[in-house]
């Protein structure tokens, strides 16, 4: 009579745990930083764009995937180097080669496409899941600044 009690208690908290799983899976799906990030202008404090954060080979990239002012729609990267030179904002990719490092991903770039300036960078999810720090620099990581962006459902 125990031994079929402790084995009624075990399934049934395997249908519990298994119950849990999806919810258990978003929960652990906010720390990541795959997505659509919505992203804020450092002057005027306004939304800015939305960037699409993918992986690819277990790096991290991010494609420009619109631009919220309408002033800016059919922008291009005139100032842009190499494989980027002119192309339009919007499809651009502006994050390349993150690489997973603890809890946040480093070793790659993060392009300005005003200027046409690259520069290191590294990102890490916020607490809660619902922001995205990137921060962008020159040689060290003290010589740059930090965006807060926003996570976008989709």
């Amino acid at each position: 009579m125990l031994r079929r009690n402790w084995m009624a208690g075990f399934l049934g908290g395997l249908v519990l745990l298994a119950g849990l799983g999806a919810p258990l899976a978003a929960l652990a799906g906010d720390s990541s930083p795959l997505g659509l990030w919505r992203t804020i202008d450092d002057k005027t404090n306004k939304p800015r764009a939305l960037v699409r954060i993918t992986e690819r080979n277990g790096m991290l990239y991010g494609v420009v995937a619109s631009v919220l002012d309408p002033v800016y729609a059919d922008k291009r990267c005139v100032d842009c180097a190499g494989d980027r030179a002119g192309k339009p904002v919007v499809g651009l990719e502006i994050i390349r080669d993150l690489k997973p490092d603890g809890a946040r991903w480093d070793g790659g770039t993060i392009l300005n496409p005003e200027d046409g300036s690259v520069y290191h960078c590294r990102i890490h999810v916020g607490p809660g899941g619902e922001t995205l720090i990137v921060r962008g620099f020159i040689g060290i990581s003290m010589m740059g600044r930090s965006q807060t962006w926003q996570r976008m459902p989709g």
